[in-house]
């Protein structure tokens, strides 16, 4: 118990966790409503930037723009707009590119995209359109001077042959410009440490994030993590067994969890973490309280 206290104690001191946040752009007016509602709540905690995803199809694309550019009029917060290769031709995505550049968009997280035809299918670059996520970003780069994030994958991408060929494809996206990596969503730290060494060794020094989700429903999430080639480790799937139909103690157990392994990646030395927040506020404003984040006015109090 003391230990955990004297850690809990340096988290709220330190003032070193640094936390972004993933957002996915509204289908209807309520949705439109639920996101907002999570903005306004996490913004007091001035993340380092928030995200907001992106899917092929026109209007996926319009709406995360819109929800964009209402972030850059609406609010102080530094927002990281979602950009795929998927389904579009090179010229039809510098197109949206320029659109974000016009709009004040200056980070951009870029992706290969999953395919059209949904996941397990094979991966096919559209003719005249980005192969892949590296030539996405050197395609970026010549566009604009866009801060660029890129996706990692602590257990491998699912299409990677292994996770030497995955690093590989990681620094070709870090040569070609890339300025940090966000991992996929993971609960067990060691695939993400042993990550971490492996891309050091291979020379990639650019900041790496380790992505964070807050498990508001296991069964949803754990679904979540068998298409992203992410373990659900058997003690994880223990804490959650007979919470099915009780979402208060869920979300008690998810903020304990979260913050458990937060708190021993920060043992280790890692200090930024994205969150993916699934435009769920409350969770993840608790999971940022433990950790010692706090709005502006109360860390004040705090200090007083």
């Amino acid at each position: 118990m003391t230990e955990i206290n004297e850690r809990k104690s340096k988290l709220l001191g330190s003032g070193d966790i640094v936390a972004s946040f993933e957002f996915f752009p509204p289908k209807t007016e309520k949705m439109e409503e639920t996101l907002w509602s999570s903005i306004t709540r996490l913004a007091p905690l001035r993340p380092e930037f928030v995200s907001v995803t992106y899917g092929a199809g026109g209007s996926t694309r319009e709406r995360t723009h819109a929800t964009v550019s209402r972030l850059i009029r609406e609010t102080g917060l530094k927002p990281a707009a979602h950009l795929t290769c998927v389904d579009a031709t090179k010229d039809e995505v510098n197109a949206v590119a320029k659109a974000y550049w016009d709009a004040g968009v200056r980070h951009i997280v870029a992706l290969r995209g999953d395919p059209a035809q949904g996941a397990g299918t094979k991966y096919v670059p559209h003719p005249g359109g980005y192969v892949n996520a590296a030539d996405l970003v050197s395609g970026l780069k010549r566009i604009g001077n866009f801060e660029i994030s890129v996706a990692g994958y602590p257990e491998k991408h699912p299409d990677s042959a292994s996770l030497e060929a995955d690093i590989d494809n990681l620094k070709a996206k870090v040569d070609a410009g890339a300025d940090r990596i966000i991992t996929q969503f993971g609960f067990d730290n060691v695939y993400f440490l042993r990550y971490l060494e492996r891309a050091r060794a291979a020379g990639i020094w650019v900041p790496i994030s380790p992505g964070i989700v807050p498990i508001h429903n296991f069964k949803q999430v754990a679904n979540f993590a068998k298409r992203a080639g992410a373990t659900v480790p058997t003690w994880l799937a223990r804490r959650f067994e007979g919470l099915e139909d009780d979402d208060t103690t869920t979300h008690l157990v998810a903020a304990a969890v979260a913050t458990e392994q937060v708190m021993d990646l920060v043992d280790a030395g890692i200090k930024k973490f994205h969150f993916y927040t699934l435009n769920r506020a409350d969770l993840v404003y608790a999971i940022c309280h433990l950790l010692g984040l706090r709005p502006l006015k109360a860390a004040k109090a705090d200090a007083a």
